[in-house]
């Protein structure tokens, strides 16, 4: 499949016309045997159309908006369209006033001349790593379809959009894996930055503490290429060299409870990457196990969420996914003083964080420690609850952290999908981005 990167490589040349692109992703979302109707809430086919066809005549003469325009990508049910509901993957908020402008990222991606496509199905309010909706269906994982496995979530809708060649790539959301975790599962790139790096405006909120705004593509370039869209800031491309890595490995938490096949494909990783010249550390970092008591009755996600859902939740909780209801609840358990000791808590384990990863370039772990389950083995409640906390176990420490990451894929072809995390603090953005460059060179993946 031709990536993002790739494509817009193809419309610098010469070589293809945006609406190429555009009309092979949208017939692809109207395929009556794909999962076009569970991945999509809304579709812009003829909006996109539109401006696919205008980019073509931008780029024939020399005046292209962007490198990305007229090329297919979706956002989420999370982000405002003027005129539109903004409904979160909700039942609930289908009669909600219309959005009475775009949301920020909307904004870059419509001046870019991007041709979006429709929004993308997604975790009711964003909170689950698992990616099952029951008002709007689930999307059934691309790989081995027909055994209907989850896409992750909560960004489901934007990963099997672009897996399913229904986009080039997706703007999602992250509050504590989000874009990560989809983008694993189904054997993809996703990039979660720093969430100041990225305008949050006209965005409906699940923590705001804790959200940020990320990408989902094939491969580094094509989440690098949309991520410098809807930034301010575009970040700069360096060239790394794999014998001059300072990896760490964390050895608390982060390793624990790994299927066979993230094993191997986690092994396999390490061992092309200390082959490659790469210094990888095993570093302690206990400090990671103090993310269980932090988190014991929810957290700092479902104290902000529960002031965002409280009159909703208690006036309409029928209304809600119950796996979903559930979470949002915990947050009423906890009170002002538990949630300012929590921030404060928070902020002092970052702190320490921080500073026990001085002078290493990155954080490697596995994205998550399992792969795709089937949807039909998660309709027990408990077992949905233990697998989507581990689907979100990893992840959520660089959310807690407010740090940048990305998950490539690193499995062999053919294989499961299994995500393989690079990590690093805040603001470091631009050299986490061109370290993952060189590792996804190095495991010979999309390269």
């Amino acid at each position: 499949m031709t990536t993002l990167w790739q494509a817009s490589q193809q419309l610098q040349t010469g070589a293809s016309a945006p609406e190429t692109f555009t009309d092979a992703a949208l017939k692809a979302a109207s395929d009556p045997d794909g999962e076009g109707v569970r991945v999509f809430i809304r579709r812009y086919e003829e909006r996109a159309k539109i401006q696919a066809h205008q980019a073509g005549v931008r780029w024939q003469n020399h005046a292209a908006l962007s490198p990305i325009d007229g090329l297919p990508v979706s956002i989420k049910d999370l982000f405002d369209v003027k005129g539109e509901a903004t409904t979160a993957g909700s039942r609930l908020l289908v009669n909600a006033p219309a959005a009475t402008a775009d949301a920020s990222v909307v904004t870059q991606l419509t001046q870019a001349g991007a041709a979006i496509v429709g929004k993308t199905n997604m975790t009711e309010f964003a909170f689950s790593g698992l990616g099952i909706n029951p008002h709007y269906g689930t999307p059934a994982n691309p790989w081995q379809r027909e055994e209907k496995r989850i896409p992750g979530g909560s960004s489901s809708g934007a990963a099997v959009a672009v897996a399913s060649g229904m986009s080039l790539g997706a703007v999602g959301t992250d509050t504590g894996g989000s874009v990560r975790i989809p983008a694993a599962l189904c054997g993809l790139t996703g990039f979660k930055p720093t969430a100041s790096r990225i305008d949050q405006r006209g965005t409906l909120p699940l923590s705001a503490s804790l959200d940020s705004i990320g990408v989902i593509a094939y491969d580094v370039r094509s989440c690098w290429l949309l991520d410098s869209v809807i930034a301010a800031t575009p970040l700069e491309l360096q060239t790394f060299a794999l014998r001059q890595a300072q990896f760490a490995i964390p050895q608390t938490r982060v390793l624990d409870d790994m299927d066979e096949e993230v094993t191997q494909a986690w092994q396999r990783a390490i061992a092309t990457l200390r082959n490659a010249g790469a210094t990888l550390t095993e570093l302690p970092l206990q400090e990671l196990a103090e993310l269980n008591s932090m988190n014991a009755r929810g957290g700092i996600t479902a104290s902000e969420a529960w002031q965002w859902h409280q009159r909703t939740a208690q006036a309409q909780p029928e209304a809600y996914d119950p796996q979903v209801l559930v979470r949002i609840q915990r947050g009423s358990l906890l009170t002002e003083q538990d949630a300012a000791e929590l921030y404060q808590q928070r902020e002092a384990w970052r702190q320490r964080i921080n500073l026990a990863l001085t002078g290493f370039d990155a954080l490697l772990m596995p994205t998550v420690p399992r792969i795709a389950p089937t949807i039909a083995s998660l309709d027990d409640p408990q077992r949905y609850m233990e697998i989507n906390a581990l689907m979100l176990r990893n992840t959520s420490v660089i959310n807690m952290l407010d740090g940048c990451a990305l998950s490539l894929p690193c499995h062999l072809p053919g294989n499961a999908p299994v995500g393989l995390s690079l990590a690093s603090v805040h603001g470091d953005d631009a050299r986490l981005i061109s370290w993952s460059l060189a590792v996804e060179t190095a495991l010979n993946w999309r390269a």
